[in-house]
């Protein structure tokens, strides 16, 4: 049986949840493969050294960052943070030599950013001839060394034609070079749901009659949500998902409003709300745009100094394939609700031309390059096996 390693991390939440989806997937599918999740922050700091200096993980700065909404100057951070692999590089390749040796995967598929350099150089060193796949999480690279590397044997998955022109023009091979029809999202969101959809409106306190919007920031929300259901207080019924954010959840709450409004914590039943909302508001996270653009949901996004560098490119996605509104700030989200509202029937067309399967495509391409694996019988790691 062969051992694929699906590499995560928890910084913003859609690396993990696009891992979890892949291997729920694989599992569905019954593939002869052992499929292991692993957290590569704790692969490099396996003793926990880092949150008992710093009472954190790694990790934790960054999501309460988004939960804030303190996302400006972090396109200068990332650089910095990319600095600081770099200087690190060599102290990265022993220690994930050594993971590789210990763990001996047949497999590994990357999900996460910064990182894959160093990660497919050691795993060359360590097992030459193990494959190596960068699945993108986002819609498009963020170049320099954010997803695709120059000069590096691996291969790219690439959910739009953009994120393939950009590995292509880095000089990845053609064959090394895998597209599908979109990001990964979860399983939940493909399956088919029976809902009286105006029956649960009305047992969660809403309207029927109302056009219904669905606002969502990732799993630990923002305080931008603040503003929008206080600027759509009076016109307009909203679905506010605050994820693990208890205190946003509860300013949500305790806020005035003329027009119905229901607030969700964290929730498994994200599929469930979107099928009662008519459109979308949140930021350009590649998730919870596919996710909203799955179940038929035009979009309503910003793009501005406070869009993350990686979202960018996010919102001329929206604007190319006509999913919705693109603003500069959300104190004119009444007249996007508004814009969006008087072609809504143009935007759901729109919309629903949007075919994305990657969740199935991935595991044909995985099982692809295992079996090229395969036909090369690599001896440095077949001796290890045995």
């Amino acid at each position: 049986m062969k051992t694929v390693d699906l590499i995560y991390f928890n910084a913003g939440g859609g690396h993990r949840a696009s891992a979890l989806a892949l291997q729920a997937v694989l599992r569905e599918q019954e593939r002869p493969w052992h499929v292991r999740l692993v957290d590569l922050f704790e692969v490099l700091d396996p003793q926990g050294k880092f949150r008992k200096m710093t009472g954190s993980a790694p990790e934790d700065w960054y999501n309460r960052r988004l939960a804030r909404g303190w996302t400006i100057g972090m396109a200068q951070e990332l650089r910095l943070l990319q600095g600081l692999i770099r200087l690190a590089h060599p102290m990265l390749l022993r220690q994930l030599q050594q993971h590789w040796l210990r763990t001996e995967p047949d497999l590994v598929v990357s999900l996460v950013p910064n990182f894959n350099r160093a990660m497919v150089e050691s795993l060359a060193a360590s097992l030459p001839g193990v494959p190596y796949v960068t699945v993108l999480t986002d819609l498009a690279d963020v170049p320099p060394h954010f997803w695709i590397e120059r000069d590096q044997r691996q291969h790219l998955v690439c959910g739009t034609p953009r994120a393939v022109e950009q590995a292509l023009a880095l000089g990845r091979a053609s064959e090394r070079v895998h597209a599908t029809s979109g990001m990964i999202i979860r399983p939940e969101f493909y399956q088919p749901m029976v809902l009286d959809r105006a029956r649960e409106q009305r047992r969660l306190g809403l309207d029927p009659a109302r056009p219904t919007g669905i606002v969502l920031f990732g799993g630990h929300g923002s305080k931008a949500m603040l503003g929008i259901a206080e600027r759509l207080a009076a016109s307009t019924q909203l679905i506010l998902v605050c994820g693990h954010n208890k205190a946003l959840a509860a300013r949500l709450n305790a806020l005035p409003a003329g027009a119905p409004r229901l607030v969700v914590g964290f929730s498994t039943e994200v599929p469930r709300y979107m099928r009662l909302a008519d459109f979308f508001i949140g930021k350009p996270g590649p998730g919870s745009l596919s996710e909203a653009v799955q179940q038929g949901l035009p979009v309503i996004v910003v793009d501005n100094a406070w869009t993350m560098l990686q979202e960018r490119y996010n919102a001329q996605w929206v604007r190319d394939n006509g999913l919705g509104v693109v603003l500069r700030s959300f104190r004119g989200i009444e007249r996007a609700v508004a814009q969006l509202l008087a072609d809504l029937d143009g935007h759901r067309t729109r919309v629903r031309r949007i075919d994305n399967r990657a969740l199935f495509e991935i595991p044909r391409i995985l099982e692809g390059i295992l079996d090229e694996a395969a036909l090369c019988s690599w001896p440095v790691h077949a001796s290890t096996k045995r």
